[in-house]
């Protein structure tokens, strides 16, 4: 097969993706020689396609692929946690930290007093520990994995049931289930109580002498109302002690800070209450709330903690070098500013404190540059969610930016928008497209600005 990528309609093909992509032209020549074999095969079959339609379709093709390659995206959904938008970003501290690990060598697993080998990620599960007010913790590269490796650690042929209330069996995102992960690890899994209602007697009678832990865990992606009820966790503490076996509570999103102190929203459970409370084990995500990088975060009684690092599967989701320097560098700062939460750069903290005269005097700036016969621009107050499965009832007060055309539909609008440079994706709702400033950097106003511009 020819090199296709020297072509006159190729080399046209290259120069129409968009500013902000630019793809190898090794890659440009196989996706366009993919793309010719499928036609060649229509063609063969008697399906008419002229050469317009042909390098229409193709090149169609060669910029939606040129799109979905990793790129910075400007969040204006409103939504904190995105999850198809990569969850919580960084900020500027532990992001400079990665630059400087990621582009050099480090003391990974290596002593620099002794000049011998090392203990990886010593630092940060002292940290870590410290910051969760226990006496041990350590890190996994997400909190599925976190979950697998306890529950592999504390299960043993003989001793495999796991009792777990049917109010949590919760599906978390990419559509695994609790108890699709009990059976990966090898748990029996023991169902109690109903679906509004589960009582300390449930647990009680599901004891058997093959019980190898009690599990919570928190519904963090959605809620149950009305005449609902289930035991005290410092109650479940002591039935667990009493027969011997440990408390686990798979908690999900992970909040280092009083949420209801931060925006008009509930209180998220923070995982330094649930071990006060009693939970011998508290597994969370680094990613979410917490605002540091895609991990696992295992706390709590230092001996189930030794045993977990001991588990040979540990090795497989253990985080790499990457990951413990953006997440060494979050815990740290949450140490510092403890008591002053508002003084940390964690871009969720910061987006969850903005106050909405300060978005709206942003939103005046970034329309009064604006003119246009096509777009018709106001200031709205909106609503903001947390996302990323994290506090499904809580919304709290945000400002965002309307546009209504008037001679193109909003969804060719949005798309527009979408595929420019830089990549801006708001939500549409009532025939109009809305930019929520609550998840838009300050520093990117200009960048809005210019964007609309381009397209208007």
């Amino acid at each position: 097969m020819p090199d296709l990528s020297s072509l006159p309609a190729v080399e046209k093909l290259a120069a129409a993706l968009s500013t902000n992509v630019s793809l190898p032209r090794p890659l440009v020549n196989l996706f366009v020689r993919r793309e010719i074999q499928v036609f060649r095969e229509k063609l063969l079959a008697d399906e008419a396609h002229s050469r317009e339609e042909i390098e229409a379709s193709v090149k169609k093709g060669l910029r939606d692929f040129a799109n979905s390659r990793l790129q910075p995206v400007i969040n204006a959904t409103g939504v904190l946690i995105h999850t198809n938008l990569g969850r919580s970003p960084l900020g500027p501290r532990a992001a400079g930290a990665l630059q400087k690990i990621a582009t050099g060598y480090s003391n990974l697993e290596f002593d620099l007093p002794s000049g011998a080998r090392g203990k990886r990620a010593g630092y940060l599960e002292t940290a870590l520990a410290c910051l969760l007010e226990t006496q041990a913790a350590t890190a996994v590269n997400n909190c599925a994995a976190g979950l697998v490796l306890t529950l592999r650690t504390l299960v043993e042929e003989g001793k495999n049931e796991v009792i777990v209330s049917r109010s949590e069996l919760v599906e978390i995102g990419g559509g695994f289930r609790i108890p699709e992960i009990l059976e990966t690890s090898g748990a029996k899994l023991v169902e109690v109580g109903a679906t509004n209602k589960t009582h300390l007697y449930d647990y009680e009678k599901a004891i058997t002498p093959q019980t190898a832990l009690i599990l919570k865990v928190h519904r963090s992606n959605f809620y149950i109302d009305g005449f609902v009820g289930e035991p005290e966790i410092t109650e479940l503490a002591e039935l667990s002690k009493k027969h011997g076996f440990p408390l686990v509570e798979d908690l999900g999103s992970g909040a280092m800070m009083n949420t209801d102190e931060l925006a008009p929203i509930d209180h998220e459970p923070t995982p330094q209450e649930c071990l006060r409370r009693g939970i011998d084990l508290v597994i969370f995500s680094g990613d979410k709330l917490l605002g540091g990088p895609q991990s696992g975060i295992i706390g709590g009684r230092a001996d189930l903690i030794a045993e977990i690092k001991k588990e040979p599967f540990f090795r497989a989701v253990r985080c790499d070098k990457l990951i413990l320097t953006t997440l060494q560098e979050s815990i740290d700062q949450y140490l510092e500013v403890k008591a002053d939460p508002a003084s940390s750069d964690v871009p969720v903290l910061t987006f969850l404190g903005t106050s909405t005269t300060d978005l709206r005097d942003r939103a005046d700036e970034i329309i009064s540059s604006l003119s246009s016969d096509k777009v018709t621009f106001s200031v709205e107050d909106s609503l903001a969610r947390p996302g990323g499965g994290t506090m499904p009832r809580a919304e709290f007060p945000s400002i965002a930016i309307k546009l209504v055309p008037q001679n193109q539909s909003v969804a060719k609008l949005a798309k527009q928008l979408r595929v420019g440079s830089p990549a801006l994706v708001g939500y549409t709702t009532d025939d109009a497209l809305f930019l929520d400033l609550r998840t838009i950097f300050p520093a990117d106003d200009a960048l809005i600005s210019e964007a609309l511009a381009q397209v208007l």
